[in-house]
């Protein structure tokens, strides 16, 4: 295992879970998952964090579930960052240089990137990333990549992501409570689309569909670049929700008939099916049918997709999309759900799985697009990886024994200096008292 890259840790707070992941690329550059954690989310309201304490414990617990599996104690890790306050935005930056400087080099192209992070935000608002799109020299346009070209007048345009302050500083303070250090934060729908998407689907142009508990994220690539962001704050909860109206049922029942009976279109449920579920405390059980079910279940999916489509057709790429649609996240599970996709929007649809990037032992077990972003964050952490295991520790450990010996000496002085000072003192007042008596 020589060639193994550093471990990384990657923490995804979500609306109903928090999960962590531990791992490292191997030899074959794959990704070798160490540890998984998982623990119920409490304190996320739509992908903000509305109660610190129940979120710190969540975390914990996640943590220490991945840390214990994976044998090692993590202290920096990837935090993802969605949740409606986030917003995406065009902008464009130019940067005159000088006839005689040399080529342009990735120190102009990092002062172009500086020069956006100047940019004025309405208050209370910070930038999260700032991504270069095309670049522009010498009103040569569509340019990728300008390191190396010659030219005086260099522009770019970038996509800017920006979130409120507050919502961000609660989710490094959740962490920093937890007992880890934030490594990096990256935007859950980037992070998820480096997990689902292949390198062919970024060129040809596909829209992203992250369906979470509390939001769904929309990510719009095309000739590899990020084009379009969005954030609807409907997810997977507001169909629980409905479900539980409906069905008159309690909310955990009614999560589990949409897991394990859930149906994203009405006329592929069985007509006579019927789900029974227990009574409260000496009722009757409760019998449900499942195309009552699925007919509840696609209203509101539709509901969901419609605002998709309404984004990929703001973001003006809605005939560029050759890849069509990747549906991932917790809501992806639903059965026959990319068809009802496919139906609401005219594009092709697919489910986004993050196993093909993982080594073989454990990608079975990753099968499920909940993991998505957790997955991709520990991707993106892997192009310039921060290790999640620190080697301070142990230095700490070794010196403890010297700390110990300084410390054991220091209270043996420690005793005589005192009795030296105290008769010292006495002496001086004594002596100072015997003139004055005299």
């Amino acid at each position: 295992m020589s060639n193994a890259s550093p471990i990384v840790a990657s923490v995804d707070i979500g609306t109903t879970k928090v999960c962590a992941i531990i791992a490292r690329r191997n030899e074959h550059g794959k990704v070798e998952v160490l540890g998984v954690g998982r623990a119920d989310s409490l304190g996320v309201m739509r992908g903000v964090i509305s109660n610190i304490d129940k979120t710190v414990r969540a975390i914990q617990k996640a943590v220490h579930e991945a840390a214990k599996k994976a044998g090692v104690d993590i202290m920096n890790v990837y935090v993802g960052i969605a949740g409606q306050h986030v917003k995406g935005e065009q902008h464009k930056g130019y940067l005159m240089r000088s006839q005689d400087d040399d080529e342009i080099s990735n120190a102009d192209i990092q002062r172009l990137v500086g020069d956006m992070h100047k940019l004025a935000l309405p208050p209370g608002d910070k930038i999260v990333h700032v991504l270069p799109q095309e670049f522009i020299v010498d009103n040569e346009v569509g340019i990728k990549d300008p390191v190396g070209m010659s030219g005086v007048r260099l522009e770019a345009n970038f996509h800017i992501i920006s979130g409120q302050i507050s919502a961000i500083k609660n989710i490094s303070r959740c962490v920093e409570k937890g007992g880890l250090k934030v490594a990096e934060m990256i935007l859950e729908p980037i992070a998820s689309a480096a997990a689902v998407l292949s390198k062919e689907e970024l060129e040809a142009g596909v829209a992203l569909v992250d369906i979470g508990g509390g939001t769904t994220d929309v990510a719009i690539f095309q000739e590899g670049i990020i084009r379009h962001t969005a954030v609807i704050p409907l997810g997977g909860n507001i169909v629980t929700e409905d479900i539980r109206e409906g069905c008159m049922v309690m909310r955990d029942q009614a999560e589990k008939l949409k897991v394990k009976f859930g149906c994203a279109i009405a006329t592929e449920a069985q007509d006579n099916a019927i789900v029974s579920i227990p009574g409260l405390r000496g009722r009757p059980a409760k019998e449900i049918s499942l195309k009552n079910l699925a007919h509840i279940i696609q209203a509101r999916m539709e509901e969901i997709l419609e605002q998709v489509y309404y984004e990929i057709r703001r973001s003006g790429y809605e005939n560029k999309l050759i890849a069509g649609i990747v549906i991932t996240g917790g809501g992806g599970r639903l059965r026959h759900l990319q068809y009802l996709a496919e139906y609401v929007t005219g594009l092709d649809a697919r489910i986004g799985y993050p196993n093909e990037h993982l080594a073989t032992n454990r990608s079975n077990e990753f099968k499920d697009p909940m993991y998505a972003t957790g997955i991709g964050l520990i991707m993106k952490a892997l192009e310039n990886p921060i290790p999640a295991v620190q080697m301070a520790p142990i230095v700490e450990e070794e010196l403890e024994p010297e700390l110990e010996t300084v410390a054991k000496a220091e209270e043996k002085q420690t005793p005589g200096s005192w009795l030296d000072n105290l008769l010292k003192k006495g002496r001086e007042w004594f002596e100072g008292d015997v003139k004055d008596f005299n």
